[in-house]
């Protein structure tokens, strides 16, 4: 017998939508699917996100939470795009992907993440 979780299949279906919004090729939206489906509390927290479309701090990571991981990535794609503060002009949903990746990868392996976010989003500083 195969027991389907609903949950799942829908936040796969949803996943597949955030990555046409943001941009984001097939290979991506399989390297964070596996990420989802590896770890129960970042699925969780993705399907919160789905629901609310907003971040659950309740996962974190040697005490970085999501939304400590998307500011960092708000402000490298500022960085990057040499932007300054306008907001407006970033894709949130590629954020939000971004975050949850960086989130996945972190759990993994911590230490590779501390030094740049430690320091900030510098140019140079770029984890995972």
């Amino acid at each position: 017998m195969i027991i389907l979780d609903a949950r799942r299949i829908k936040a796969y279906e949803y996943l597949g939508e955030l990555g046409k919004i943001a941009g984001r090729d097939e290979s991506y939206l399989e390297e964070l699917w596996g990420e989802f489906l590896g770890n129960d509390a970042l699925m969780s927290a993705f399907m919160y996100y789905l629901d609310t479309h907003s971040l659950d701090d309740s996962l974190s990571c040697e005490g970085y939470g999501l939304t400590d991981l998307y500011f960092y990535n708000m402000r490298r794609y500022e960085l990057r795009q040499d932007l300054g503060k306008n907001y407006a002009d970033c894709n949130k949903e590629a954020l939000a992907l971004d975050t949850f990746l960086m989130m996945g990868r972190m759990l993994k392996d911590p230490k590779a993440f501390l030094p740049a976010l430690e320091s900030g989003p510098g140019m140079d500083m770029q984890p995972g």
